[in-house]
């Protein structure tokens, strides 16, 4: 089918408008790259264009729309790829799977809207597999030089990047930013879980521990690098980071009992939200110390303070040593105190979701504990 056509048939429950083009879609594609996408006019283009300028041919390209009301289907057109329309918006796991359905290679490669890969992302990813038969996965990382010039926009991706970076190479969980896993271990696995994350959030996370749990290998390659064109505000970061991570990540360890030892989740970070707990917990009582002057109990908790400062600045050192060089002296301390207040809201968000889970399971087992007794006494009458 020439570009700029394109024929539309309804395919259970989505919509399919496919646009053969030479240069995404070779007869028999290796790769397949699936962009789930919603209202991405302002970044769809740029992706795209990356692709288009990718050193690797041997790939298709499926952009999977989430229901979107902006341009979208009519760049996907313009750029002659693969078009699927969801009949609904359910979120970015639903619609990788649509894309995982549809795929026609071996390995699938999922990108986020606004990420560009460079041009030899695709080949690299390519070589992985190649070169190492054994892993079931591979993803990469952000690079340092993130689109948007914001502070919180250029925090949050230098974090991503350096923690990816400093990660071992052998992962636990996935990342679908821009991560490729294997059509027939993703189809063994059931792909994304789109019924209990319907909104961005962890389904690569789960996802990833499940198939590393099966035994599967997945790969972090450090040069894998993709740049991010999101733009992070102070709240939208804090929003994502409580209820699109941390909450849905905690009841994830807490049900399947299974804590990663990577990532966010290493010793650093472990001992990292324990000082600011302390860090916290010393300056509370510290402000509230003059009701109750003591002086013995002032000069403990400021010790208690300024060791937990200057554990976290030790532990951290590589870190914060990363902003400097990066990006100067005055944005490494406001990275600082942003990453210490990320383990604020990180710990507290923790400790409530597992206080709400114990106490739910608490409920549930007297529950049925009451159930089954008045059974029993109903039996024996």
């Amino acid at each position: 089918m020439s570009k700029g056509r394109a024929a539309q048939a309804l395919i259970t429950n989505y919509e399919e408008i496919s646009v053969a083009a030479s240069d995404f879609v070779p007869e028999r594609p290796r790769l397949s790259v699936v962009i789930p996408v919603w209202n991405g006019e302002n970044v769809l283009p740029r992706c795209l264009d990356a692709l288009k300028r990718s050193e690797y041919k041997d790939f298709e390209v499926l952009v999977v729309d989430d229901c979107s009301s902006d341009a979208t289907p009519r760049i996907a057109d313009e750029y002659g790829v693969r078009y699927i329309r969801t009949a609904e918006r359910r979120g970015p796991a639903n619609a990788r799977n649509i894309g995982a359905r549809n795929a026609m290679g071996d390995i699938l490669v999922f990108v986020d809207a606004d990420v560009l890969l460079a041009p030899n992302s695709l080949q690299m990813i390519a070589d992985d597999f190649e070169r190492k038969p054994e892993i079931a996965a591979v993803f990469g990382s952000y690079d340092d030089t993130p689109d948007c010039p914001a502070f919180f926009s250029q925090y949050k991706n230098l974090v991503h990047h350096y923690i990816h970076q400093a990660s071992r190479e052998s992962a636990s969980t996935f990342w679908a930013g821009c991560g490729a896993m294997r059509k027939s271990v993703f189809e063994r696995f059931g792909g994304f879980d789109a019924a209990r994350y319907k909104e961005p959030t962890i389904e690569d996370v789960a996802l990833g521990m499940e198939v590393t749990r099966a035994g599967h290998h997945i790969l972090i390659d450090k040069h894998l690098m993709v740049k991010h064109l999101k733009r992070w505000t102070f709240f939208s970061l804090v929003r994502t980071d409580i209820f699109h991570r941390a909450v849905p990540w905690t009841r994830l360890i807490l049900n399947t009992r299974n804590l990663p030892s990577d990532l966010n989740f290493d010793k650093r970070s472990r001992a990292s939200m324990a000082l600011v707990a302390a860090l916290t917990a010393a300056m509370a009582l510290l402000a509230l110390s003059p009701l109750h002057p003591r002086g013995q109990v002032q000069i403990l908790l400021a010790g208690v303070a300024l060791t937990s400062v200057g554990l976290l600045l030790f532990i951290n050192s590589r870190l914060y040593r990363f902003f400097r060089i990066k990006r100067g002296w005055r944005f490494a301390a406001k990275a600082v105190l942003s990453h210490w207040f990320y383990f604020v809201y990180g710990g507290i968000t923790f400790a409530f979701v597992s206080l709400d889970h114990w106490i739910f399971r608490y409920f549930r087992r007297s529950k049925f504990s009451v159930k089954a007794t008045a059974s029993i006494k109903r039996d024996i009458s």
